[in-house]
């Protein structure tokens, strides 16, 4: 990729294909060429709305199931919100020597001590996992971080990850949710280092195999890179 040609990454196609595999990150914007994509399951985004519009009648406060079991209350300008849940008009982080941008959309942000705290809804088949949040999701909530931060909303030094998982099935269909919030502490910094190895990769020459990623070699035989 040329140094003229902006670059323009999100947190979840971008970082997460950059930290799962540099290769295959680097073949997908620089060569076109994108690792297979099986069905996506409608259920999750179906929850993601209606979860936004049940968090959206509390705004200034917080739903009772989360209530005293996290910090600050959610942010009470809902026409913003919907705009930082819009990657065509959220949050952007623009580095202007590296002629790269960073973009994401935010499922929720809270208030605390003066300090936007980012909050991230997710709906998964059962209870998470020590260790789980970091694993999956630390990167997308540093990004968040520097994104409110970058735009002249100081964010705080931790975040919200709220969990829905089924617990049982009622009458007429009705399914009961365990709602679980996790707290995971984020660094802004930490998004903006990986943020300039990411555009440094994908300016610089195609990276090495790695060793375990199953997708190297379907995209080595569709198109010989080496």
């Amino acid at each position: 990729m040329e140094n003229s040609e902006v670059i323009k990454l999100s947190p979840t196609t971008g970082f997460g294909l950059f930290r799962n595999c540099p290769r295959c990150f680097w073949l997908h914007y620089n060569e076109n060429v994108h690792r297979p994509r099986g069905i996506f399951p409608s259920l999750p985004g179906g929850m993601d709305l209606v979860i936004k519009k049940y968090f959206d009648q509390y705004r200034g406060t917080l739903p009772p199931e989360i209530s005293g079991k996290v910090k600050g209350n959610l942010i009470t300008d809902l026409k913003l919100l919907n705009r930082w849940r819009n990657w065509r008009t959220g949050l952007k982080y623009k580095d202007e020597k590296l002629n790269a941008t960073l973009f994401g959309a935010l499922d929720d942000c809270m208030e605390y001590e003066k300090r936007h705290i980012p909050l991230d809804y997710k709906t998964r088949g059962f209870a998470p996992k020590e260790g789980d949040s970091e694993r999956y999701y630390q990167t997308q909530l540093d990004t968040y971080a520097l994104l409110l931060e970058s735009n002249g909303y100081p964010a705080g030094n931790f975040s919200y990850l709220v969990y829905y998982y089924p617990e049982k099935v009622d009458k007429g269909g009705i399914v009961k949710f365990n709602v679980e919030p996790k707290e995971i502490p984020v660094s802004a910094e930490r998004a903006k280092e990986l943020f300039v190895e990411a555009v440094k990769c994908l300016r610089g020459p195609i990276p090495a195999r790695h060793s375990n990623c199953e997708y190297c070699s379907w995209g080595n035989n569709l198109v010989d890179f080496d």
